[in-house]
């Protein structure tokens, strides 16, 4: 089978593609190559062009919605900087612009190529026909950055929206962006999802489906891109494109506008297609390394005007940056640790605790109804330890709620590391990965990434929703690999993380009364993690800290009559306590994607 898709995959690739190969293969070597090889004959769960030709809206919908009449229809301009655009590429962009089920737009083509009487032909025949469609032929070539503010400088809508010269719009897009920002009037950014198109049109693939607006990932990629629409009061505050960021202009300028937006939206569905032809970003990212270069600039200046420190980095896939935050002092970290026997487990887990660089922290064993004789004798050997402290819950059963509260009320420290007496520590700073981060100001929770002892994900974040009440996303995928658009090893802001190892301010915890104890075993966590989002944190998942999960064999499995139906509780709880949340779905998940596997793939 595994042969088959091989020589399949073959078959399909033309020349182009195999000299991409070979510069990726050049580039990143021998293992991230067949890494990707895998990852790229790897069958869709469903395949995504017919799932999208399936969810185009018909011509039943867009008639509905050309008829639909809004309170207040806001004129929305497009800009488009035009620069030696093939003639069937611009008559295509401007025929999906004059395709739009919502009928106030302008679109503002300024012309960089005045030299190119195709391209003046086309532009002055659409503007002869419609009065929408403006344009203006600049002296010379300004550069993108130079081009889009001269098309700025053409718009009069309420809103301005982001067009290339050789991309689609969706013919409801605009209907949906307005559905959006006349329903909330503090709108004052919008972006909406999007995919790859071939030269041709012939197929649509790669979608990025994208969660609501998320700025840990807007700093790990600029995964907002396509279509980005502001307020034009802010894109007049912020300032337009800056040429000195030019190749990542419009990721300055995306960090700019969202930074001051009182509020940024999304809608969740494929609304823009970005062509692949040789010459573009979208298909050959190394031909602009210059872009990738800017783009990390421009996270530089963000974090400036954030008044936040980090340290930018490119990662090897382009286009992708990691944030190094800084540990701020040396606070005090208390390490929290259920145990029930399972000595040799608990050793393990202690003595990988050593190879932490971060020296300040205790470790808080909270002793529940252990019998065996060497998890006692084990304690004792402790005792000499001055940074370890065991402290005994009384009560019988098991709740890992009342044993972390219990635990929480005998720590000294600012931060709380909750950790299951089954993780294994892999790298030094671990410790100081979590804690950077739980640090800035406006997070409360910060999660690691964990692993199967045979090197495959165990945790690359919580998903709410997914397998009925919360699971977590990419379980079982290799170690090696990155997942959908690289989601497993990028930072970024998610609703829950798992308390396996999961850091935590000491002040947020006690401000919203620890875990929950009406649920002793499930999704504790996911609910703690909850109500700190619904307090104003962001709980974060941060990759860099890498652990082994040997997976809670001190509890026992759910296997009796009594479990089930404790399971079965806790399951009502969280359906009664978050139903809104599982209604609407996970903001930062997205609607298109399944709920019934852990792998990001599409919702049937």
């Amino acid at each position: 089978m595994a042969d088959n898709r091989w020589m399949q995959f073959v078959r399909k690739l033309k020349p182009y593609y195999i000299k991409k190969g070979i510069r990726y293969l050049k580039h990143f070597g021998v293992k991230e190559f067949m890494v990707r090889l895998a990852e790229r004959t790897e069958p869709e769960d469903v395949p995504y062009n017919p799932w999208f030709e399936s969810r185009r809206a018909t011509p039943e919908k867009l008639k509905r919605q050309r008829e639909h009449r809004f309170k207040n229809a806001p004129l929305i301009s497009i800009v488009v900087p035009a620069y030696r655009t093939p003639e069937a590429f611009l008559r295509q962009m401007i025929e999906s612009v004059i395709a739009q089920s919502y009928e106030n737009w302008e679109l503002c083509i300024a012309n960089g190529s005045p030299e190119d009487e195709t391209v003046h032909r086309v532009l002055s025949e659409y503007a002869g026909k419609d009065v929408r469609i403006k344009y203006r032929d600049l002296r010379q070539n300004l550069g993108i950055a130079g081009n889009t503010n001269a098309a700025f400088e053409m718009a009069s809508g309420a809103f301005v929206g982001l067009l290339d010269h050789d991309d689609l719009l969706a013919p409801n897009a605009l209907y949906e962006i307005v559905s959006v920002i006349t329903q909330d009037d503090t709108v004052d950014a919008v972006y909406t999802d999007e995919d790859k198109v071939r030269t041709d049109l012939s197929e649509h693939f790669q979608p990025h489906f994208k969660p609501d607006f998320n700025i840990d990932l807007l700093r790990s990629n600029n995964y907002i891109c396509h279509f980005f629409a502001v307020r034009r009061s802010l894109m007049e505050r912020v300032g337009g494109f800056r040429t000195e960021f030019d190749g990542a202009q419009d990721y300055d300028y995306i960090f700019r506008c969202t930074e001051q937006a009182r509020r940024t939206a999304h809608v969740a569905e494929i609304l823009y297609h970005w062509r692949v032809h040789e010459a573009s970003t979208a298909d050959n990212p190394a031909s602009k390394m210059y872009a990738f270069e800017a783009g990390k600039r421009a996270i530089e200046e963000h974090l400036k005007r954030c008044g936040e420190t980090g340290e930018v980095s490119l990662r090897k896939d382009l286009g992708f940056y990691r944030v190094k935050y800084p540990v701020q002092g040396s606070p005090l970290v208390s390490v929290l640790i259920p145990n029930r026997d399972q000595s040799g487990t608990l050793k393990t887990c202690l003595e990988s605790l050593k190879k932490t660089a971060y020296p300040n922290y205790e470790v808080i064993i909270i002793e529940n109804n252990s019998t065996e004789e060497q998890t006692f004798s084990y304690y004792e050997e402790l005792k000499s330890d001055p940074k370890v402290r065991v402290v005994r819950w009384e009560q019988k059963g098991f709740n890992y709620s009342a044993l972390n509260n219990f635990g929480a009320k005998s720590a000294k420290g600012e931060y709380l590391l909750f950790l299951n007496n089954d993780i294994e520590a892999i790298k030094s700073g671990w410790m100081e990965e979590l804690l950077a981060n739980c640090q800035r100001r406006n997070v409360g929770i910060v999660g690691a990434k964990l692993y199967y002892p045979d090197d495959t994900v165990q945790h690359a974040g919580t998903i709410v929703g997914l397998g009925g009440i919360a699971g977590h996303a990419f379980i079982h995928l290799p170690r090696a690999r990155s997942g959908y658009l690289h989601k497993a090893s990028l930072q970024m802001d998610l609703s829950a993380v798992t308390a396996a190892c999961m850091m935590m301010k000491r002040s947020v915890f006690d401000s919203i009364g620890g875990f929950e104890e009406k649920l002793a075993v499930a999704f504790n966590d996911v609910d703690l993690c909850l109500r700190t989002v619904q307090a104003g944190y962001l709980v974060v998942y941060n990759p860099e800290a890498e652990l082994y999960h040997h997976e809670s064999k001190s509890r026992g499995a759910e296997d009796s009559e009594e479990k089930v139906r404790r399971f079965q509780g806790e399951i009502e709880f969280m359906r009664t306590r978050w139903i809104q949340i599982l209604k609407d779905g996970d903001p930062n998940y997205n609607k298109n994607l399944t709920l019934s596997k852990w792998n990001y793939s599409l919702r049937v």
